[in-house]
């Protein structure tokens, strides 16, 4: 197999890996938008890249702590996700605010999910 192909395989493995766990933390708070960003969304990952997961529910605690304990669970079962837990609210300003989060989630963010409607005009998995 070549590098091409492996790489293929690697950044869908993430994207399924990643799809499994936004059901969990669904399941956890309720309604979601997910969207890979970083690395592996960008293409210019590597073996040792974490998977970074964005995860905006109106359902995660106000603590950015508690939200942690919220999906727990879900990242010991996938030990490679790097889950970015916002609520709705900090996501929206984080929009308006043009974050370097926001912009390269709106810009290169893979979409998993988007039941907030807040990805509109991106392309989904």
């Amino acid at each position: 197999m070549g590098i091409v192909e492996e790489r293929r395989l690697m950044r869908k493995a993430a994207t399924e890996a990643a799809a499994e766990a936004v059901k969990l933390v669904e399941m956890i708070v309720g309604s979601v938008s997910a969207a890979l960003i970083g690395s592996y969304a960008r293409g210019d990952f590597n073996q040792w890249s974490d998977v970074d997961l964005l995860v905006v529910s109106p359902g995660f605690a106000p603590n950015p702590l508690d939200r942690f304990e919220q999906v727990a669970e879900v990242l010991k079962k996938f030990p490679s996700l790097e889950i970015i837990p916002l609520t709705l609210r900090e996501f929206e300003r984080q929009k308006r605010l043009k974050t370097p989060l926001a912009e390269e989630t709106m810009r290169t963010g893979v979409v998993i999910k988007d039941e907030l409607g807040i990805f509109l005009n991106k392309p989904t998995t």
